[in-house]
């Protein structure tokens, strides 16, 4: 949940930049990989900035023709992949599985490209989107988005209605195959919609507890601390009813597998919700990580959830699952662009990107789709 000040800023500040494409050396690997953007509203909810619903900003990626020209693409300091943007998707009989990933605490969906891109190549199509209110990607970073994380389960959920009722990418999906994948607060988002259930009580006396925990830490853009927050949602009654349905089971029937990399607020889930968890689970952590710190998130979580397998990665800390970094990002953003010595980000995200295709290649029952053509 913490993050430093400097941190967020570079994120809000460089995701306001316009993304940079250019052409490069196709990797060595076998399949074309399309990317594109769509922008949906959820109208059963409202959105924290404007008139309307909340917004759904998802960006696809997918199995493509091969004859799709790939280049680079970079958005300010990160090194977001490289894939065929607008591509025709791929040509085959077959329908593809799909995963939604869901970003970390004032990031946005292009940080999980790299997952995207791996998965991508063992025939899944993948989406994420940008969490209303708590995404660097948006004008505004809002005190909402902080707090009321289990919007996020819901933002899953209706990103999975209206992909699979989008008119192209709906017909290749197959309904029956669906995992979810998150990062940090997405992490914990997966977790939420694999059944875990938000107890703000239990959280609160956690913190009591441990004032320290960067769990019970609100980053400086949120505008408020935990001790004054109390007064901010006092005077919002979107917020109140939002905290109102915060106990709520959030639930997707359709998501068969999660995949939980560095997930936090361990400790505001209830025990008896994750005990009842009954699709398979994977988490991840390093065992540096100072955010997601693994005694209080993962390690208590892969104890609680019955069918959850830990894998925890020596010397990693957190925003080693960032995307990599340019070179200026190693100048200006050390605490999002440095990992320990001996970690090379590129290839932790290699092993946990075959480990991740795998999970959910088994979880879901996933044969092979040929490469289109």
């Amino acid at each position: 949940m913490k993050h430093s000040r400097s941190s967020l800023n570079v994120i809000a500040i460089f995701l306001l930049l316009i993304s940079i494409t250019s052409c490069s050396q196709e990797p060595d690997r076998e399949q074309t990989v399309g990317r594109t953007h769509k922008m949906f509203y959820d109208d059963a909810r409202p959105s924290w900035a404007d008139p309307g619903g909340r917004p759904l900003a998802i960006t696809i990626w997918y199995p493509s023709t091969q004859k799709a020209e790939e280049k680079d693409w970079n958005i300010a300091i990160f090194k977001a992949g490289h894939n065929a943007l607008n591509a025709d998707i791929a040509v085959t009989p077959k329908k593809f599985p799909l995963v939604v990933l869901s970003h970390g605490t004032g990031g946005a969906a292009f940080q999980l490209s790299w997952m995207a891109e791996e998965l991508v190549q063992k025939g899944f199509i993948v989406i994420a989107l940008n969490h209303h209110g708590n995404t660097g990607a948006e004008e505004s970073l809002l005190l909402e988005g902080f707090t009321l994380w289990w919007e996020r389960a819901i933002d899953i959920s209706s990103a999975i209605d209206h992909i699979l009722a989008e008119p192209v990418f709906g017909a290749k999906i197959d309904e029956s195959k669906i995992g979810v994948l998150g990062f940090s607060l997405g992490g914990y988002t997966a977790l939420s919609v694999a059944g875990g259930i938000t107890d703000r009580q239990q959280w609160r006396e956690f913190c009591l507890e441990n004032q320290a925990s960067p769990s019970c830490q609100l980053p400086p853009e949120a505008g408020v601390s935990l001790a004054n927050l109390g007064d901010k949602i006092a005077d919002n009654l979107v917020m109140q009813k939002s905290i109102e349905r915060s106990g709520e089971l959030f639930k997707d029937k359709r998501v068969q597998a999660a995949y939980s990399i560095a997930p936090v607020l361990g400790s505001a889930f209830s025990v008896d919700s994750l005990n009842e968890i009954s699709i398979p689970v994977r988490i991840v952590v390093g065992s540096e990580d100072d955010q997601a710190v693994p005694k209080d998130n993962a390690e208590l979580v892969a104890a609680s959830v019955p069918n959850a397998s830990l894998l925890k990665l020596p010397s990693v800390g957190h925003y080693t699952f960032l995307a990599p970094c340019s070179f200026r990002g190693s100048l200006f953003a050390k605490s999002l662009c440095s990992d320990a010595d001996g970690i090379d980000r590129t290839d932790i995200h290699s092993k946990i990107g075959i480990d991740a295709a795998a999970f959910f290649s088994k979880a879901l029952s996933i044969e092979t789709v040929a490469n289109g053509q």
